[in-house]
């Protein structure tokens, strides 16, 4: 069983992406707590956008987007020479997973911490000026963890819920424009059904999570959302140069005629 799988290049390159998918979505959900402005990242004015009557709107965004991008070409690829039931294998495996790890760390945080350490971060090493500076932005190490850690279960279950949604619709529209176009056109149906369905995926887990979560309201949540779509729309557009490279090396990797009996067979298999 083993040597099937390490000395076939198929089942080789699927547990790759299938790697990479999975801890990209893992790590995306974890550092996603951060909201981070690309502006002052990018060392630019920042914009002022206005929506719904929402004003001064700017890239305030989660730090998770910088790796969904990437989850949504490996998705692209996955369905490309799997079908698309090797992406949906994929993602409620990684929702599993998710909902594990999210279960995890709520155990961590409630597990009593060591005498020592909340103020483990503190180095005994460094002038009383130093270590004032310090607990001046963290007192509490366990308090922060928690604080970092434990994110609100609305937001948990609309980001699940996002994701899994997002990725049901970008398999649908990925195999129905491949149903008409055949092999042309790489990136219209990858790049087509990624912009799709990060269209959903950006209302759909700011509604669950904040206006049924946190009562935004839902000029705001929509405002927020098409702020977050424009990112990821631009975000799209810039990695199908990406996109083409890796089909490229995959094609290379396993050969031509391969590659065509695993694309025909996910495209039969959907």
């Amino acid at each position: 069983m083993i040597d099937n799988i390490v000395n076939n290049r198929a089942n080789k390159l699927f547990v790759l992406l299938g790697g990479f998918f999975i801890a990209n979505a893992l790590i995306a959900e974890f550092i996603g707590v951060k909201i981070f402005s690309l502006e002052q990242s990018l060392n630019i004015e920042p914009v002022s956008l206005s929506f719904f009557g929402v004003d001064n709107l700017a890239f305030n965004l989660t730090a998770g987007v910088l790796l969904w991008p990437f989850v949504f070409v490996l998705t692209d690829l996955i369905n490309e020479y799997y079908g698309s039931r090797g992406v949906k294998l994929l993602s409620f495996l990684t929702a599993g997973l998710i909902i594990y790890a999210f279960a995890m760390i709520y155990t961590g945080i409630h597990l009593a911490p060591a005498d020592f350490w909340p103020q483990s971060h503190i180095n005994p090493a460094l002038s009383a000026a130093e270590q004032q500076a310090i607990t001046a932005k963290v007192s509490d190490y366990d308090y922060a963890y928690g604080l970092v850690f434990g994110q609100g279960l609305w937001i948990v279950v609309g980001s699940l819920t996002a994701f899994l949604v997002g990725q049901i619709i970008d398999v649908m529209v990925f195999q129905r424009i491949k149903h008409y176009t055949g092999e042309r056109f790489i990136w219209l149906r990858a790049t087509g059904s990624t912009l799709v369905s990060q269209f959903i995926d950006s209302f759909v887990v700011l509604f669950i999570a904040f206006y049924i979560g946190a009562d935004w309201g839902l000029s705001l949540v929509l405002a927020i959302g098409i702020v977050n779509y424009l990112y990821k729309f631009t975000m799209a557009m810039a990695l199908t140069p990406v996109l083409y490279l890796a089909h490229g090396l995959i094609e290379r990797y396993l050969g031509h005629e391969q590659a065509a009996e695993m694309k025909l067979a996910a495209r039969q298999g959907h």
